[in-house]
Formats: structure tokens, sequence, C-alpha cells
């Protein structure tokens, strides 16, 4: 070989080594590799030699002895020649021995190239050895050159010009969605609110602002993040020591993610015999579903087994079903054998019975009053003050959708210690009676009152004529004598509507006869007495008993 050969070996040998991977790969084998060949030497992983978070060469290993250790201690070796500014760079250098080539720094030793590595690289040993002592002595020069004051200084004046530049940026950023929020809402939010007035979609529209406000904010913060991670990236790479952070500022939020994805491949056994027993379960409970739903639309008739208990009885048999599918699921749920999981499901447990006596009171109250029959989904009941119909029944609460349209959520606690009045569950069958009273003066006969009461039932659309209406006399008081007419119906849910109407046709007929219904009140006496003659007893539309005329 000439004497520029081995410089020039060098340079491709180096070339080379920048384009080597993590495992490098040899395309044939040399003579007199052994018996094992160099297959079996590839599969030992490779791992970095890194100085100031810079990566000098790559380094081999063995099962004894990994790859990772070897190159931490080769690392280690390096980093102290640098920090010894009593040996100069030019101090590395390659002794060749038997069977491998020692890298030393002066009477301290660095590394020991191989055969094996020499292999690894496809190059001769002492070649090898050669870039090895060259890249070690650069890594030295540039690890010192790093740490003079004057490039400290000057990555100093770097750091606070990218903080500098990064404060505007972010103010920029700042002030361009601002902006753009702003603009969005002269532009488009008229044309918003002039929907939601024509079409009464008040919440649609302030979901669509909602929506855009969330859109330009995580758009603002993943920029605002993007911008950290660089200035974080450039500022830590800007001084030596934290070099290796901001090497590894991207594994950072990388190595948790690999760390859980290896915790799901561990667990792979446990959570495919989870999902297999929950599609069972799924299975189970839409079979036992479909079962209560025949039952309920009368498909299939139980005996003694009413069809509004079906969907209450599927919530019991539901929650049968899930607990014994949690009991069978609890030794292959992720940690359930450790000491936290078991602590933290007898502190739930606790808790769960101190502070749960009203739930399940409620429950019970639910299904006692539906295997009761107190009323039905639908029906038109009152509890204490609350009057309107029954919306919805679950567990614990019942809602109930008054007249005003507001819904008036009970506990079934309440309803099961309170009286329910069901204006429904007689009316399908034998009729609601309605009734209002009025107050007429002594001077009207009660024959005339109790005949215009008749007729303003008999004029009101939505009453039943069987069984026919009546008047009562409730009372004579001081100055009136109280009626109340009773009518019957069979929609209570058309209440108010029905007493309005029979409101109405009271007032309509009782002023087209000339009778008051308000009775003035009397401080005396009046000089003639307020009594009815015999011959006006039937005035009209009174008819007299019997046939008898006036």
């Amino acid at each position: 070989m000439t004497p520029s050969a081995p410089a020039l070996a060098s340079v491709l040998a180096v070339v080379c080594l920048s384009a080597v991977p993590a495992v490098a790969q040899v395309p044939a084998a040399p003579a007199g590799a052994g018996e094992a060949g160099p297959e079996a030497e590839i599969a030992h992983v490779t791992a970095p030699v890194v100085l100031d978070g810079e990566t000098i060469f790559r380094v081999r290993g063995t099962s004894s002895y990994p790859a990772e250790e070897r190159a931490r201690r080769i690392a280690g070796r390096i980093e102290e020649v640098a920090r010894t500014a009593s040996l100069a760079p030019e101090a590395v250098q390659a002794v060749p021995a038997d069977e491998f080539v020692n890298i030393t720094a002066g009477d301290r030793f660095l590394a020991a190239v191989t055969d094996a590595d020499a292999r690894l690289e496809a190059l001769d040993r002492r070649l090898l050895a050669t870039v090895y002592v060259d890249r070690i002595q650069g890594g030295i020069r540039a690890y010192r050159q790093a740490r003079e004051p004057g490039v400290l200084l000057r990555a100093t004046w770097r750091a606070v010009a990218a903080t500098l530049v990064l404060v505007a940026a972010l103010l920029g950023l700042r002030w361009a969605f601002r902006r753009l929020e702003s603009r969005f809402g002269r532009r488009y939010e008229e044309k918003l609110h002039s929907v939601q007035i024509q079409s009464f979609e008040i919440l649609r529209a302030h979901r669509l602002r909602t929506a855009f406000r969330v859109v330009v904010r995580v758009l603002r913060a993943a920029t605002a993040s993007v911008l950290v991670y660089f200035w974080l990236d450039f500022v830590l790479s800007s001084f030596p020591l934290t070099r290796p952070l901001a090497a590894r500022l991207l594994t950072l939020v990388l190595d948790p993610l690999s760390r859980l994805g290896n915790g799901l491949l561990a667990l792979l056994p446990d959570l495919g015999f989870l999902l297999v027993l929950y599609v069972i379960t799924r299975w189970l409970l839409g079979l036992v579903r479909l079962f209560f739903e025949a039952v309920a639309k009368g498909n299939v008739t139980l005996s003694g087994f009413e069809a509004e208990w079906a969907l209450p009885t599927y919530r019991i048999v539901r929650i049968a079903i899930v607990a014994f599918a949690l009991v069978v699921a609890y030794p292959y749920i992720p940690g359930s054998r450790s000491a936290a999981f078991q602590s933290i499901s007898i502190f739930l447990g606790v808790m769960f019975s101190i502070g749960s006596s009203s739930f399940i009171a409620n429950i019970i109250a639910g299904y006692s009053m539906t295997y009761r029959r107190a009323f039905r989904l639908g029906d038109r009941i009152q509890v204490g003050e609350v009057f309107g119909d029954v919306s919805e029944i679950r567990l614990q609460v019942t809602h109930v959708r008054s007249l005003k349209n507001e819904e008036i959520v009970v506990p079934n606690s309440s309803l099961l210690n309170s009286n329910v009045v069901n204006y429904s569950a007689l009316a399908r069958t034998r009729g609601l009676i309605l009734h209002t009273t009025v107050g007429i003066g002594y001077e009207t006969p009660w024959r005339q009152v109790e005949a215009m009461l008749l007729l303003a039932a008999e004029r009101t659309p939505g009453l039943l004529r069987e069984p026919a209406p009546f008047v009562l006399q409730k009372s004579l008081g001081d100055f009136c004598v109280v009626y109340e007419v009773n009518v019957y119906c069979n929609a209570p849910a058309e209440m108010a509507r029905l007493y309005t109407r029979l409101h109405q046709n009271i007032l309509d007929i009782f002023n087209e006869y000339g009778v008051q219904i308000m009775t003035p009140a009397y401080e005396g006496d009046p000089e003639q007495p307020k009594v009815v003659p015999k011959d006006q007893w039937w005035t009209a539309p009174a008819q007299p008993e019997g046939g008898a005329s006036k």
C-alpha cells in the first residue's frame, strides 16, 4: 500500500460509517470467519457511543457484555479524557496488539477494537481503529471548544434572541387568532343570529359559535406548542450541559407511549378474554331485551305478569347479568391482583355503602311504584304540588311534564311516601269527573241555575254525554248559593282545555239570561227580602216538574 493509501482508506471508512445503520449488514463473509458466520455476529445489536449529545461511533456487544453497557463505559472514559485539559486530543492513539487494537490516551485505556468489530463494519481492525481515533479526537476538540467562555457567551446571546423571538411569535399568534375570531364575529355573527330568530334554533347557533372558538383555540395551542418545542430544542442544543436533553426531547413524549404499547401487548391474552366475555354478555343482554320487549308488546304472554312490568324486570335481570360478568372478569382486569387496586376497590365499596342509602331507597321505591301499578307512562298524576303527565320512569326518579311544559324530576322515594293522585287510571273505563263551582245570589231560582249549568256542559265539546252531567248545591253561604257542576271526560290530558271551554260556556249562558255570578256583600238587611217568588221558580230555560205550566 502506498503512503497515501491509509489516509484515503480512513476517509472512505468515515464515509462508510456515516451510513452504517443501527444493525450493520455485511454482504459477504471474509475467509476464515469461523463456523458461526457473519449472520450470527450481525444479530448482536450495536449501540452508539455518545459524547456531549453527539454520536461518535457505534460498537457491538455480546450476550455477556451488552452493546449498551460497552458504549456507556467507552463514552465515560472519553468524557474523562475530554475534561482533562492536560491531555491533548492528539494523545489519543491506536496501539496494535495480538488479537485487537487498543485505543488509549496517554496511559488511559479508552476502547478496544476486535476482529468481530471489524467484521461487522467490513473493514480491517487497524483501519477501523484509525477511524475511531479520528472520531474521538474530533469529539474531544468539539467538547472543549463548546465550553470555551466565548462560545458559551455567544450561545447565551442566541438563547436570549431565540426567547425574544418566541415571545414575539406567541404575541403575534395571539393577535392573529384574536383577529380571526373578531373577523368571524363581524362577518358571520349577524347571520347566525338571524338564523336562530327565524328557525328558533338558538342552541344550534350557539353550538356553531362555540365549535368555531374551540377549533381556533386548539389550532392556537397546537401552533404555540410547536413554536415552544423548536425553541426548547434550539436553546437546549446551544449549551453543552443541556445538549443530551435536547437530543432526547422528542423521546420524552414518545417513550411513555411506547411503554403503554408494550404494556398492552403483554396484556393481550387477558384483554382477549375480556373482549370475548364482553361480546357474550352483550349478546345475552340483547337476547333478554328482545324477550322482555316481546312481553311488553304483548307478543309473549306470561301468566300473572303485566306487560308494563317487562321493562323494569329487564333492568333487574340486566343488573344481575352485568354483576355476574364483572365477577367473572375481575381476575382478568389489568392490575386487579395488585394491592393498590384492591385497596381502591375496598375504599369505593365503603364509600358506596355509606353514601348510597338514598340511592338504593329511590331504586327500591321506583320498582315498588311500578309493581304496585300506581301509574303508567303518559298518565296524568298529582303528587303534592306537582301536577302533570308522566314522561319517563327511571330507576331513581320519575319525570313529570307539567301543563306549562316544565320538566319536573321527582325522587321515587318521595312518590312512595306521598299520596299519588292518578287522573288517568279510571278515566279509561269509568270516565274522569271534572267539576267547577259558581256562587249565585239567592234571588235567582236554583232550578234556573242548574238548567243553565247543564246547558253549558252540553255545549262543551269533548265531554261525555254518558254518564250524564249533574249539579250539586255545595253550600248555602252568607250571600250566595254555591253550585257545583260535574261532567265526565275520558281524556285527562285535555283537562285544562275542557275546563276553559266549560267556564266560557257558563259565562256566555249566564250572560244570555241576565244572571249575575258575582253576589254583592251586604252590611245590613235590605228593605225587601231577597227571595224568589214561587211564580218565578220556573223561569226559562227551567222546565216545570211534571209538565206543569208557570
